[in-house]
């Protein structure tokens, strides 16, 4: 079994990728999915703007082939070299599994194979056959923690030579996660902002980070926690009228169902009420959202919430393969949570 763990990433990439051909990037943060991915073929070393040496493909072009992806990967390069195919898939898919199982056995020696899938549970297909077999790397992509949202604020505001207030960053991180690719944006966003300054302030965060209509993002995700339909039927369409970007939306439910998640194992494992947690986890909450982190952790056990992230994963990933329909989509899946929100101890 070969499974990176998230916070050995970089060790990994710089010490050891170079010694498998054969890797699978799944998890429900698409955005970090897409980001390691990428990382791990440009570590490849193979040029990614030759299409004689790349070739990209979707779920869609092999699910009739399921022996294409070890052809492509057998392939010869028309000009030799190292040869990449790289498949965005959704989730657990037969023909993936089938390819992985093939080429574990007999390693390509000049190509290499990365596919990106999204949340896979632990048992499925996919997954076992990636983490049986020492010859393919396995790397889950979960939500960035406050450790994490912390080190890519730090990382990228040094960058900058930019400072933060503690106040600032408190708030920053509460805007921030679920989606790696979102979050470099609104960081990076925010040190463009601060070029100049001496030290970045709450007031400087809450202009970048809230001109995409933050305040509605924040009302729709609140309302789908409280279970109210009609708070949330408002806030989307405030945020409609705004343009606020539909992904903010669910990034933040994915952000605040994992904290939710933690939370509710915590409460299990330690048999603690739930005020008691919110209290522990006070650095990661506005105050004035607490009644209805108390009330949620309520509602959702962690199978609830677990079910809850792979809907707003498979959310994200459809609303990228049908733009046309991203508000629909997003609405369906924001209401069935609302609605479920309503349920309690379930």
């Amino acid at each position: 079994m070969t499974e990176i763990k998230s916070y050995k990433f970089d060790e990994f990439l710089r010490q050891d990728a170079g010694r498998y051909r054969l890797f699978l990037v799944y998890g429900p943060d698409r955005g970090l999915v897409s980001e390691r991915a990428g990382l791990i073929a440009r570590a490849s070393g193979v040029p990614l703007d030759d299409p004689f040496s790349v070739m990209k493909l979707d779920i869609g072009d092999v699910e009739g082939d399921p022996g294409r992806i070890v052809d492509e990967v057998n392939a010869i390069g028309l000009f030799g070299g190292s040869r990449l195919v790289w498949v965005r898939a959704g989730g657990n898919d037969k023909a993936l599994t089938s390819a992985l199982n093939t080429l574990s056995e007999n390693p390509p020696e000049s190509a290499y194979l990365i596919i990106e899938a999204g949340d896979l549970r632990k048992g499925t297909a996919m997954r076992k056959a990636a983490e049986s077999a020492r010859q393919i790397a396995a790397i889950p992509c979960y939500a960035d923690d406050a450790r994490a949202l912390n080190a890519l604020i730090d990382q990228t505001l040094g960058e900058a030579e930019l400072r933060i207030t503690p106040q600032a960053r408190q708030l920053l991180v509460s805007m921030i996660g679920g989606d790696r690719l979102a979050t470099r944006n609104e960081i990076e966003k925010l040190a463009l902002y601060g070029r100049g300054l001496e030290m970045i302030t709450e007031e400087d965060v809450a202009a970048v980070i809230g001109d995409a209509s933050a305040i509605s993002a924040d009302d729709a995700v609140d309302a789908v926690l409280s279970g109210d339909v009609a708070a949330l039927r408002h806030a989307m369409a405030k945020v409609s009228q705004s343009k606020t970007p539909i992904f903010m939306i669910l990034n933040g439910c994915i952000r605040q169902f994992h904290l939710l998640d933690q939370m509710r194992a915590e409460m299990e494992s330690k048999r603690v009420a739930a005020s008691q947690v919110i209290q522990s986890h006070g650095r990661q909450i506005f105050f004035r959202r607490k009644p209805i982190f108390e009330k949620a952790l309520s509602a959702w056990n962690g199978n609830a919430a677990e079910r809850a992230l792979r809907m707003l994963s498979d959310a994200v990933l459809n609303t990228r393969r049908y733009p046309a329909l991203e508000e629909s989509i997003a609405m369906h899946t924001l209401l069935a949570l609302t609605l479920r929100s309503n349920r309690r101890g379930g």
